[in-house]
């Protein structure tokens, strides 16, 4: 089972890193322009530990345990990105095991990351909602933008967002694309498994891809 483990992770990491090259192609973008992230959340450590067997040196977590769990069970050269909805409780955790936070969406939050002199993160993404009548997916609105990088007492790398479902997320991924380059930010964290290729040619330079790598088998609970 091991084995059959590791060959369904090898041929779907293959598909989407051919998938990868060719959105690259199109839009005139070298692979050295793109970190892809493979979410590992509710799948055992075992699948993150075959994936750094297969090159893979980038993993997302949105559970703060899990990253917690996992994280110490890899190599060091391993990052970990933290893109779940953040609990303040949870801040302490999270700045010891991520590299990288992708969904920074209150100064509340930015105020507690920027008092850990002991992080590890070097990377802040600010979330950014295109549906703001739903708080609860996270994110702020673009209008707020300019705000929280004003008031911000963390260094913001770039910007963050999951397209509504109601909406083209190639449209969505446009926006932010130019909302970033407006504001001088060199990174995009946006597409997921089911539009990372429109994501790329849209510019992303952060990709986040989970079930078209680790598959749709049931994940542990």
């Amino acid at each position: 089972m091991t084995q059959n483990r590791k060959d369904e992770l090898r041929e779907n990491l293959s598909h989407v890193e051919n998938q990868i090259s060719q959105a690259l192609f199109d839009a005139g973008r070298n692979r050295d322009d793109l970190t892809l992230v493979v979410v590992t959340k509710t799948y055992p450590v075992e699948d993150a530990l075959f994936l750094y067997e297969l090159g893979v040196r980038d993993f997302g977590e949105n559970r703060d345990h899990e990253g917690a769990l996992k994280a110490p069970a890899l190599p060091n050269d391993a990052r970990w990105h933290f893109q779940g909805q953040i609990q303040s409780r949870k801040i302490s955790s999270i700045s010891s095991w991520s590299s990288v936070v992708h969904s920074l969406d209150s100064l509340e939050h930015a105020a507690k990351f920027s008092q850990r002199a002991d992080s590890s993160v070097t990377d802040f993404f600010l979330q950014v909602s295109m549906e703001p009548s739903l708080e609860h997916r996270g994110g702020i609105p673009v209008d707020e933008i300019d705000d929280f990088l004003a008031r911000s007492p963390l260094h913001i790398s770039g910007l963050m967002v999951v397209p509504p479902l109601e909406k083209k997320a190639s449209e969505v991924f446009s926006v932010l694309a130019q909302e970033a380059i407006h504001r001088g930010l060199p990174f995009l964290s946006m597409g997921m498994s089911g539009d990372f290729v429109e994501a790329i040619k849209a510019g992303a330079t952060h990709i986040r891809v989970g079930s078209s790598i680790l598959g749709s088998r049931p994940p542990l609970t």
